[in-house]
């Protein structure tokens, strides 16, 4: 921390591990800037979280271990959740924070465990509609949580829950009116040109997050020659994997493609867009939804408890959205929906008012503005910050 920052209320939040965790954490940093508080943010040693947080300015930045359980590696979850657990202890009695916030996944659990035991306000954001295991589990630990579908503080053990949505990278917004095409006061055109399509062409934005790309690469593929004769071009975010496979196929077909395997400039790829093909994770949908951006969600199939499904359901349901299952997509069915989200205006007129509903522009605000007021109403009974978290330097990633 800065010097002249010391006497500033001091607010962790915790969001590593994926896009959809580590984006809402920096909106809601954003705020808390702006309300005059000094933030960290504890992220993973994941690469989308490193590349991520390369263009946030404002905040210091620390690196926890990635504490996720996978392949039932009980003895390195527990090695690794421990030593998290560890470093931010370290790093919360050399700099007490006044709150703690936790955006979902398990690299959040230990520092709010941590915040948990030095007294410290604790909170939790979760955004999809069926709360993943870390949220569920801390849920019995924190003051507050905020959620982003009202059905998900059904299920989690927490006294106070407020209903927010779910906070939308600044990036995304441009003044009042979201990025989109055309509909909300954005410029496709610019947009196009900033990415290298043509300005004037319907764009299909395909993208798969960074942990359900393959699957959605192959239904892509498959549907291709059934719209090779579109006038449209294409924006295909393929994940690292894929990106040498996906590019060549475009190639060959002679198909209008620009192929990336990541692009941290969302806002433009949202901007650029005529309709989209994404999976259902809460914060892609958020993004769609400010955006008013037609789509059609392929959930992915492996996520824990089949929450991205639930999560598109209620898009669906609402007419927000199209929705196909994995196992049910087929190329035919893929192209047919596709050209009607691209070329059916009534139907992309109806899909853009029911996306109203679901966008949350207050979100990050209001949950700063939550944090803030308990952070106003216990700082009497804090203890001063003793020193800057940079001394904690088995815990810090250069940014």
């Amino acid at each position: 921390m800065n010097p002249s920052s010391e006497q500033k209320p001091f607010i962790a939040i915790a969001c590593g591990g994926t896009g959809g965790h580590l984006f809402p954490g920096v909106a809601v940093a954003e705020q808390l800037l702006r309300q005059g508080a000094a933030v960290a943010l504890l992220i993973s040693p994941k690469e989308v979280d490193q590349q991520a947080v390369k263009s946030v300015q404002g905040v210091e930045i620390f690196t926890l271990p990635a504490v996720g359980l996978q392949n039932r590696n009980y003895f390195s979850f527990a090695g690794s959740f421990w030593k998290s657990f560890r470093l931010a202890r370290t790093l919360f009695r050399d700099h007490r924070p006044q709150a703690v916030l936790a955006m979902g996944g398990f690299t959040s659990a230990p520092p709010v465990l941590a915040a948990k035991l030095a007294g410290v306000k604790t909170f939790l954001h979760e955004s999809n509609t069926i709360p993943g295991r870390a949220n569920r589990f801390l849920g019995r630990f924190v003051d507050e949580a905020f959620v982003g579908f009202p059905e998900a503080g059904t299920r989690l053990s927490v006294h106070r829950v407020t209903t927010t949505g779910t906070p939308v990278r600044p990036q995304i917004l441009v003044g009042e009116n979201p990025v989109g095409d055309g509909a909300n006061g954005g410029d496709p055109a610019a947009c196009r040109v900033a990415l290298g399509l043509d300005p004037i062409r319907s764009t299909v934005l395909v993208v798969g997050g960074s942990q359900g790309a393959t699957g959605l690469n192959d239904l892509i593929l498959a549907a291709l020659p059934r719209l090779a004769n579109r006038n449209w071009q294409w924006l295909h975010l393929t994940g690292v994997h894929d990106f040498e496979r996906v590019k060549a196929v475009y190639a060959a077909q002679g198909i209008a493609a620009v192929v990336k395997p990541f692009l941290a400039e969302m806002n433009l790829a949202l901007g650029a867009a005529t309709a989209c093909v994404s999976r259902a994770g809460a914060s892609s949908l958020a993004e769609l939804a400010a955006c008013r951006l037609p789509s059609l969600l392929v959930p992915f199939p492996a996520a824990a408890d089949n929450h991205q499904f639930f999560n598109a359901t209620a898009f669906a349901n609402a007419g927000a959205a199209k929705l196909v299952e994995q196992k049910h997509a087929t190329p035919e069915n893929v192209a047919a929906w596709l050209i009607e989200l691209v070329e059916n205006d009534e139907t992309r007129s109806k899909m853009r008012a029911a996306l109203i509903p679901w966008h949350a522009p207050a979100a990050a605000a209001q949950i700063a503005d939550h944090i803030m007021r308990a952070v106003t109403q216990t700082e009497k009974t804090m203890v001063p910050p003793a020193e800057s978290p940079r001394a904690v330097n088995s815990a810090k990633a250069v940014f």
